[in-house]
């Protein structure tokens, strides 16, 4: 055998090898992930985009940059599939009534601290997860309203995303679509409009797996001193102003997440390309430092699985976006006024 055919066969040999291993590992997260198939050519597809992103996350991660990629429960998904899966949207991502809203006068410190952790601080609940349905707002309001409790009455209540689902519509007096989109301010008005919300426990989330909104349940009990007064918008594109606030509670922002740096994160400090075409709610629970990098602590509901253990650190600064935040956070924060 002459050192060229010896070569075809190793590089064959090679190939095979890696593609061995790859179908294995993708195997591998099939299981972890319980993905379930129509037929061999959604598998073939799911292994394809797998693949894809696998190359990505490796290419990414030897860049020695300030974040991290992963695999996760999104890893078979391109980004319409991404999309579409979250019911990722920017329809209800606009300006809203001002109704309750007041500028943010409240604040009785003059300078925030170095750095604020609410999860450690026991103000946050337990990651949860949106599932197969566009309802992230629901879960951003809650979080700054569990927030907002614990700030004033040193309790920590998870409140019920389900209620906010099926019930903050503009049949029931809200504005809110459910699984296709919703505002965290309109849900603020809903809220204070009702007198406060059920909790998780007696009105459980359903809609991650139905997709879909139920019939508004109205035999569950508001929580105690869950109504509230107001909400305040924060000054736009203004970290001084967000960092005065998230110091004094939990804040809900909007953020853009359609990016594959995004969908793929796993830690660090995300200082990937990110946008300001804002398309999902989430939970702003703190801010710090790590190796030098400023940073946002982010609480995401799409399961522990993804990211840090459900969390996401955004980059910090001015030069995010022309001052707009990394991913536009600073575009769209508010919390409510118990």
């Amino acid at each position: 055998m002459n050192f060229f055919s010896l070569f075809i066969l190793v590089g064959i040999g090679i190939l095979q090898t890696s593609s061995s291993s790859l179908l294995f590992r993708f195997e591998e997260w099939v299981q972890e992930f319980k993905v379930k198939f129509v037929d061999n050519e959604h598998y073939d597809s799911t292994f394809e985009k797998w693949v894809n992103n696998n190359k990505f996350v490796d290419d990414i991660n030897s860049r020695n940059l300030t974040f991290k990629l992963g695999h996760n429960q999104f890893s078979g998904m391109d980004s319409t599939d991404f999309s579409r899966y979250l019911g990722i949207s920017r329809i209800l991502f606009l300006d809203t009534d001002v109704t309750r809203r007041r500028t943010l006068q409240s604040v009785n410190i003059e300078k925030a601290p170095e750095s604020v952790n609410w999860v450690t601080n026991g103000g946050v609940t337990p990651v949860k997860d949106q599932g197969q349905c566009g309802s992230c707002w629901s879960f951003s309001t809650t979080g700054a309203l569990e927030g907002a409790y614990y700030a004033k009455y040193g309790k920590l209540e998870s409140f019920s995303e389900q209620q906010l689902v099926d019930c903050d519509n503009f049949r029931n007096g809200g504005k809110d679509l459910g699984c296709n989109g919703g505002l965290m301010d309109n849900a603020f008005v809903w809220i204070a409009n009702n007198g406060g919300l059920c909790s998780e426990q007696e009105y459980p989330y359903s809609s991650g797996t139905t997709k879909k909104n139920g019939a508004c349940q109205t035999t569950c009990g508001i929580v105690k001193n869950s109504g509230l007064k107001e909400f305040v918008d924060i000054l736009k594109s203004s970290d001084e102003e967000m960092m005065l606030a998230v110091s004094q509670q939990p804040v809900s922002i909007a953020i853009e997440a359609d990016q594959r740096e995004f969908q793929l994160y796993k830690s660090g400090v995300f200082t990937g390309t990110c946008g300001t075409n804002l398309d999902h709610g989430v939970l702003l629970v703190g801010y710090g430092s790590q190796n030098g990098d400023d940073y946002y602590l982010v609480k995401n509901s799409w399961s522990t699985a993804w990211g840090d253990s459900g969390y996401i650190k955004l980059g910090r600064g001015k030069k995010y976006n022309g001052g707009d935040g990394q991913c536009g956070l600073l575009l769209q924060g508010s919390y409510p006024v118990l």
